[in-house]
């Protein structure tokens, strides 16, 4: 039986005690938005947060590409929050509780409740970005709506449960993700490597669409390199290698710091956000986690080089931003790195060990870095500037939901 047509009541939504007009006041907002007659995207995900990484910083700039670019699209967000909330930017937060030591993450628990929060703003088509709560909540919001679902595979479970866990957690892990993702109507992956995990698992429909980049933010005019010595108090003969992101386990910070150790003076490693609740290393500074991406993209053009040794990403967002602020990048020949970085923009690690990544750094500074960064500024903007990467996934959205509006820019007005 479909659910296509039902109409969302508020008696399905009130099963927090003590939250009823919070309830009201946003389902109201939300249905007010719903009685706008152009064709939308519902973008729905938990990885969002208030310190979140390159999920958030992909939804954000995608709502601001399509303002501008597609104003014949409505586009929503829903994501969790602290409370319900439904804004005049579109982004719709849910009551959800904190996970323990989950760095500002929310994880909602009622896959219903969450189908019907999507569906009561009638979607055209909805982008799930997660396979949890949100993500199976947007199939069952995409059948009570009508519409297709897309899912776009930001992560491999399997192989985090794996990492996290040992081997045995990756099996049942990964017959969860195949068999969620396999009902799907269209399967994003932004890197052959994810695309490949995903087939592994039984999965089809995949289309790859690289993340892309906000070239006017992260630019190499943001260098500012005697500003960054004089506040790390180190001498103009540092080499100064970077690393921004979350201080995730499979972030591999240790072989990195390992690395550095190695090769001594004069390397020193500087973690951005990275090194939060970490002891004090020799040759590692660490400073805090940055809300604004202008003052991330001066710490990482001020570097000499970025560093990443994650061997299992998925696809590296920050490697594109350190690479369009017009820094080299040192990864592994692994994941979705090795995707992005070659010899023309940098020097890739044979694998995460420590050693062998020093002597990839060694490698990187025995050549010319600063050519190597302008060629990655230039290679980053002709292939990943954000302009590119949505227009090719408008196509994948009017493809799939039919709606043309994703791919003919209008002179649509709001009124």
């Amino acid at each position: 039986m479909t659910l296509a047509g039902l109409d969302v009541q508020e008696t399905e939504l009130r099963l927090i005690p003590g939250l009823d007009e919070e309830v009201s006041q946003t389902l109201q907002a939300m249905r007010a938005s719903a009685g706008d007659p152009r064709p939308r995207l519902v973008d729905t995900t938990m990885l969002y947060a208030p310190r979140s990484g390159g999920v958030k910083r992909y939804l954000m700039s995608k709502k601001a590409w399509l303002a501008e670019n597609r104003p014949g699209v409505a586009h929503s967000l829903v994501v969790p929050g602290a409370r319900h909330h439904a804004g005049s930017d579109g982004i719709i937060k849910l009551h959800a509780a904190k996970l323990p030591f989950g760095d500002g993450y929310r994880w909602p628990t009622s896959v219903r409740r969450w189908g019907a929060w999507v569906a009561s703003l009638k979607p055209s088509i909805i982008e799930a970005g997660d396979p949890y709560t949100p993500g199976q909540g947007a199939l069952e919001a995409g059948q009570r709506a009508g519409c297709p679902v897309v899912g776009f595979c930001h992560s491999d479970p399997a192989g985090l449960a794996a990492l996290h866990f040992g081997e045995w957690a990756k099996k049942p892990v990964e017959k969860r993700w195949a068999k969620l993702f396999g009902q799907f109507d269209r399967v994003v992956s932004p890197s052959r490597f994810i695309a490949q995990r995903l087939e592994e698992a039984g999965v089809g429909n995949i289309v790859i669409r690289p993340l892309g980049v906000e070239v006017d933010t992260f630019r190499p005019d943001r260098r500012d390199r005697d500003w960054l010595l004089k506040k790390l108090d180190l001498p103009a003969s540092a080499r100064l290698l970077c690393f921004a992101g979350r201080p995730a386990k499979e972030k591999n910070i240790d072989v990195l710091i390992e690395a550095v150790q190695r090769l001594g003076a004069p390397y020193h490693l500087v973690l951005v956000g990275a090194g939060t609740g970490m002891p004090p290393e020799d040759r590692v500074i660490t400073l805090p986690y940055e809300r604004d991406p202008r003052a991330v993209a001066r710490i990482i053009a001020s570097c000499d080089a970025f560093v990443h040794a994650n061997d299992k990403e998925p696809f590296g967002l920050i490697v594109l931003e350190a690479m369009a602020c017009g820094r080299p990048v040192v990864g592994v020949n692994a994941g979705g790195v090795a995707e992005t970085v070659d010899d023309s923009v940098g020097q890739l690690s044979q694998s995460a060990d420590p050693a062998e990544y020093a002597q990839a750094i060694e490698a990187l500074f025995a050549r010319d870095i600063e050519a190597i960064g302008q060629a990655a500024r230039v290679h980053t903007v002709e292939r990943f500037a954000w302009n590119r990467v949505f227009e090719d996934l408008c196509m994948v959205y009017g493809e799939t939901s039919g709606k043309p509006a994703f791919v003919q820019p209008s002179d649509w007005a709001v009124h």
